[in-house]
Parts: structure tokens; sequence; C-alpha cells
């Protein structure tokens, strides 16, 4: 092999893993939130297509927390970047973008808090699950704001047109899905006030 393409590889390979995986990782979760908004604001009701969306879910979802660990673990070989363990691991902490950077850390623990939960839930609670679990639009927020305030492809058009295309169906499933449950809240019938039982007066002796 060429001195000089070895040298590149040896340089660059690291980054060009962390940056594949990365833009991986971000499709998958966005992929996987989609799917998610559709479902829990029930747009498709189809005999059997929901447990084909809850697997593609649900491998979408476990696929993109092994894209990002990833992309972190491949940035610790990146010579230039150099973050160390703590700057892949504490949010804030490494010295390139730390506002940036940051947001990623956090939304990859959130990712995987959410995600891995799902195996849990029975432990968890059905009701406490699926409050906790609507967090993950904020996964799919803080995954897109760090590709955009650290990513190396933030100012190439693809992916401009990407987030362009991207962002108006998830944030309107997400508003979507947050009306149609605020309405099915108003329509349960409110629980009827137990009425005091009165007592039967006692009869008069004649």
């Amino acid at each position: 092999m060429n001195p000089a393409a070895t040298e590149t590889l040896q340089t660059h390979g690291w980054w060009i893993a962390s940056r594949a995986s990365g833009l991986l990782a971000l499709v998958l979760v966005t992929v996987s939130v989609a799917i998610g908004l559709t479902m829990a604001g029930k747009l498709m009701r189809r005999p059997g297509l929901s447990r084909k969306l809850i697997a593609i879910h649900e491998h979408t979802a476990v696929a993109g927390i092994v894209a990002i660990a990833v992309h972190g673990i491949t940035l610790l070989g990146d010579p230039w970047l150099n973050p160390g363990p703590k700057g892949i691991a504490i949010p804030f902490v490494m010295s390139f973008k730390p506002l940036w950077t940051g947001l990623g850390i956090l939304g990859g623990y959130l990712a995987a808090l959410l995600g891995l939960s799902f195996y849990f839930r029975k432990r968890i609670g059905t009701k406490l699950w699926r409050k906790a679990h609507r967090a993950t639009v904020l996964v799919w927020m803080l995954g897109v704001g760090h590709a955009i305030g650290a990513g190396s492809d933030a100012s190439a058009p693809w992916f401009r047109w990407w987030v362009v295309l991207t962002t108006p169906p998830i944030a309107g499933l997400f508003v979507y899905r947050t009306l149609s449950h605020g309405k099915a809240r108003k329509k349960q019938p409110a629980t009827l006030k137990r009425q005091p039982v009165r007592a039967i007066p006692a009869m008069e002796e004649a």
C-alpha cells in the first residue's frame, strides 16, 4: 500500500468511522422515532401492521444505540480530536465544541435508557414506561442539534436538505400525538363522586 495512503488511513480512518456511524445513528433514531410517533398517534390501524411497525421500531432503536456507541468509541482513535474517555463519557467536558458534543452525549445516554427500558417495561410498569417513552423525541432533537452544531457534515447541502425534509414530519407527528392525547383525556368520563350513604331513620314506636 502507498505510504501516503497508509498515513491517511491511520490519521483519518477513525474519524471516517466515527462520522459514518454518527450519521447512521441519526438516521436510525429518526426512523425509530417517526414510527413510534405514528403508532402513538394511531395513524395506521391495518390488521397485522402494528406488529411489523413495533418490530421495525424496536430493531431500529437497538441498532441506533449500537451506532451511537460505535460513534463515541471510534472517536478515541482520532489523533486530531483526541477526546479521551472523559471526553466521550462526560457531557460538556470535550474541548471541541463542548456544548454541542455535550448535547450529543446526553442524547446517547437518553437513547440507551429509553431504548433498553423496553425490555424491562413489565418491571417498570406499562403506564410509567409509556410516559417515560414519550421523551424519545428528545433523543432525536438532541441528535439533530449535535449533528448541526458539531458534525463535520453540517454545512453540506445534502445534510441540510435531509434536515429540512425530516424535521417537519417529525414535528407534525409529535404535535398530532400531543393533541390527540389531550383530546382522549378530555373524553374520559369523570370519576363519579361517591355520595354519602344516608342513614335510614329508625321507625317510631307506635
